[in-house]
C-alpha cells in the first residue's frame, strides 16, 4: 500500500491545519480532551519528547472521497477543501492547535467533565530549574487570566496584560509560534535586569527552540490508497491492539536479569508474581479491578522515596523525593521490586480494611482506583504509625479531600509522590497536604451527580454507609460488607422514577445522589414504582414494625420520613441535600462552597457515560 514517512514541523502542522489543508474526515469523533491531558501534553512537547505518530490520508483519490471537517478551534471557511485528512491524532493536534495557535482560551473540561475555558502559560524559572518537573511549569489559567482562591474571592495571580505576565515571568503559550510577538514579549520581560536577560536566554534554547523546531513524525497514506485499505487503517488505529505498557516491558527486562538468574537458577516472571498478588487480594472486593500498573507504582512511589530522600533540595512541598512516572518504573531494579513488592501487598491488605471502614464494599463502588497506589505507599512509608488514632484522622481527611475534592481523574505523576510524602510528613507533625488544602466541594454538586462514573457520588453513597445507614426491611443492624454482599445492596430513588415523570421533577434532580439511598433487593423490590406513602405502608407491613420505627430506621439514611409520607419531594430534597453536605464537610473538614456562590447544573459537564 503506497504510503510516506516524512516527518514535519510543529509549527507547520498546526499552520496547515489553521488554513484547512488538513481537515478530519466527518466520521470522526468529537474532540474531548480534558485539562489534566493538555497539560501533560504541553510539557511532553516544551522538553521536546516524543507525542507519538499521527497519520493522514492525501486527498484527491478512490479512498479519500469523505465529507471533512476542520479542527475545532479553527477558522476554516466552509468551502476549503483540505489536501490531507487526519486520521490518527485529532485529540493531540487539535489540543496543541487551540493552546498554541489559537487566538481564543480554550474550550475544554476538568476531571469531572466540567466545562472550562482556559489560557495556557509556561513559568519561566520552574521550566529552566534543573531536575525540575516541567509539569509544575505549565499553568492553565482561567479565560479572565486571572487564578483565584478562597472560593473565587482573592485574586492570587493576575495575568489579564503582557506586562503583568511580564512581571510574574509567565510566557503565555499561543505565542509561541509567533516570533515577532514572543520578541516584544521578551523585552518587556527581560529588560535591564541582567538575571532576566540570562533566564531569557536559557528559555530561548532549552524551551522555544524545542518547540519551535519540534518534528512530528506523519505517515502519509497517498491519494492512490484504496478506499478498503483506507477503512482497514482507520479500524486498527482506532480500535486495534494495545500499545505494549509499562508492565510488559519491565517484565522483559526482568526476566533478562543475570544477577537473578545466577542466585535462583531461573528467571524472574513478574507476570507469575502478579498473579500470586492478584490471588492474594482476591479476598478483597474492594480491590477487584486493580491493575498491575497500580501496583508498580507503589512499589515505585516507596522505592524511590526511600532511595533519594535527603539528598540536597529533596522536600515533600516542592520536590518529593518518590516519584512513579514512566520512566522511574522502567528504572526500577529487580532487587527493589523483590524488596518492596511484599510489603506493598500487606499495605493492599490494610488499604481494604481502611475502605471497609470508610463503607466502601465493592469494585464497583470504590471512587478512585488510582488512590490506591498513594494509599498503599503511606501505609508501607508509615507502617504501624498508620494505625495510631491521630494518624489515621488525618489519613481518612485526606482520603476523602482526594475523593470528593474529585482530585484523582486527571495526570497522577505529579499527585502520587506528592501525597505519599506530604501525608507521611503531616501525619509527623508537618503542614496540611496540599490535596488537604485544596479540596473543596460545592453545594450544587449534589444536584450534577447522577451516576457511578462520579467518584464523588460513589463517596457520598459510601458515607451513607459508613454513619450506620440501616435497610428498610433488613433491620438487623447496620449494612456492612457482609450485608452488602449476602442481601445485594445497591442503590435505589427514594422517589422512584415513575414517580417522579409523573409529577414532572426535573431530570437534574430526580437522578441526583440526594434522591438516592443504598437498600437491600427484597427491599428496592417493594419500593418498586410505587409512590412514597403507598410503599410506606407495604414497608410497614412488610418488617412488622411501628411506624414511628421505622420512620427512624429512614432517618439513618438522612432522609425525614415525614416529606416521604407527606409525599413532598421539594421539601425532601432541601433538607436531606443539607444532611449530605453536613456530613461531606465532617469528612474533608471545612465548609462546602454554598450553591449561590458557586451554581452549576448538569448542562455544565459533558455526559459522565462519554468520559
Amino acid at each position: 500500500m503506497p504510503f510516506e514517512s516524512p516527518d514535519l514541523g510543529l509549527g507547520d502542522l498546526l499552520a496547515m491545519a489553521g488554513v484547512g489543508k488538513v481537515q478530519l474526515p466527518d466520521f470522526q469523533r468529537p474532540w474531548k480532551w480534558d485539562d489534566d491531558r493538555i497539560l501533560s501534553l504541553l510539557a511532553t512537547v516544551t522538553l521536546g519528547y516524543p507525542l507519538g505518530v499521527m497519520m493522514t490520508l492525501e486527498t484527491g483519490g478512490p479512498g479519500t472521497r469523505f465529507k471533512p471537517r476542520p479542527l475545532e478551534g479553527t477558522n476554516v471557511p466552509a468551502e476549503v477543501e483540505p489536501e490531507q485528512l487526519l486520521m490518527d491524532g485529532q485529540q493531540r493536534l487539535t489540543s496543541l492547535y487551540q493552546a498554541l495557535r489559537s487566538a481564543k482560551p480554550v474550550d475544554t473540561m476538568d476531571a469531572r467533565g466540567k466545562r472550562l475555558l482556559r489560557w495556557y502559560y509556561i513559568d519561566i524559572a520552574k521550566a529552566i530549574e534543573i531536575d525540575g518537573n516541567r509539569e509544575d511549569a505549565i499553568l492553565s489559567v482561567p479565560a479572565d487570566q486571572r487564578v483565584r482562591d478562597d472560593f473565587g474571592k482573592r485574586v492570587i495571580l493576575d495575568l489579564s496584560s503582557q506586562e503583568l505576565e511580564c512581571e510574574a515571568g509567565v510566557f503565555p503559550l499561543r505565542l509561541v509560534f509567533d516570533t515577532p510577538a514572543t520578541q516584544r514579549w521578551m523585552w518587556g520581560y527581560a529588560g535591564a535586569e541582567d538575571s532576566r536577560r540570562r533566564n531569557w536566554e536559557r528559555f530561548t534554547t532549552e524551551v522555544l527552540e524545542t518547540v519551535s523546531h519540534y518534528q512530528v513524525p506523519v505517515i502519509k497514506l497517498t491519494k492512490d490508497t484504496p478506499k478498503e485499505a483506507v477503512c482497514t487503517v482507520f479500524e486498527k488505529v482506532n480500535t486495534g491492539g494495545v500499545p505494549l505498557n509499562v508492565f510488559e516491558l519491565l517484565t522483559a527486562t526482568y526476566a533478562g536479569d543475570r544477577k537473578y538468574f545466577a542466585e535462583h537458577g531461573e528467571d524472574f516472571q513478574l507476570t507469575d508474581h502478579w498473579q500470586q498478588v492478584k490471588s492474594e487480594l482476591s479476598a478483597y472486593a474492594m480491590l477487584g479491578q486493580l491493575e498491575s500498573t497500580d501496583f508498580l507504582q507503589a512499589v515505585c512511589l516507596v522505592s524511590t522515596h526511600f532511595r533519594r530522600r535527603g539528598r540536597p533540595g529533596v522536600d515533600p512541598f516542592t520536590q518529593p523525593a518518590a516519584s512513579c512516572k514512566r520512566k522511574d518504573i522502567l528504572e526500577l531494579l529487580l532487587h527493589e521490586y523483590v524488596t518492596w513488592a511484599p510489603r506493598i501487598l500487606d499495605a493492599l491488605r490494610w488499604s481494604a480494611r481502611f475502605l471497609t471502614r470508610q463503607g466502601i464494599f465493592g469494585a464497583i463502588d470504590l471512587p478512585y482506583r488510582s488512590q490506591i497506589p498513594s494509599l498503599a505507599a503511606i501505609r508501607t512509608v508509615l507502617g504501624d504509625e498508620s494505625d495510631a488514632p491521630q494518624a489515621d484522622a488525618k489519613i481518612t481527611r485526606w482520603y476523602w479531600s482526594g475523593v470528593l475534592g474529585e482530585q484523582y481523574s486527571g495526570s497522577l505523576d505529579s499527585r502520587l509522590p506528592r501525597d505519599l510524602e506530604q501525608v507521611v510528613a503531616w501525619v509527623r507533625g508537618g503542614r496540611e497536604p496540599a490535596s488537604v488544602t485544596e479540596a473543596s466541594f460545592n453545594a450544587a454538586r449534589l444536584n450534577t451527580m447522577s451516576s457511578r462514573l462520579s467518584a464523588a457520588y460513589k463517596g457520598v453513597l459510601a458515607l451513607l454507609m459508613k454513619q450506620g445507614c440501616v435497610d428498610w426491611t433488613y433491620t438487623k443492624e447496620s449494612i456492612d460488607a457482609t450485608i452488602f454482599e449476602d442481601q445485594q445492596v445497591d442503590l435505589a430513588p427514594v422517589f422512584p422514577k415513575a414517580w417522579c415523570d409523573k409529577n414532572h421533577i426535573p431530570r437534574e434532580r430526580r437522578d441526583s445522589i440526594v434522591n438516592k439511598t443504598p437498600l437491600t433487593h427484597r427491599t428496592r423490590r417493594i419500593i418498586g414504582s410505587r409512590a412514597p406513602d403507598t410503599y410506606m405502608s407495604s414497608l410497614e407491613a412488610e418488617s412488622g414494625l411501628p411506624g414511628n420505627w421505622l420512620d427512624d430506621i429512614i432517618a439513618t439514611h438522612l432522609i425525614d420520613a415525614a416529606f416521604l409520607r407527606t409525599v413532598d419531594f421539594d421539601d425532601f430534597y432541601t433538607a436531606r441535600s443539607a444532611e449530605l453536605i453536613a456530613v461531606i464537610e465532617d469528612a474533608i473538614g471545612k465548609r462546602a462552597i454554598p450553591q449561590d456562590a458557586a451554581p452549576e447544573s448538569s448542562a455544565d459537564y459533558q455526559p459522565e457515560q462519554s468520559r
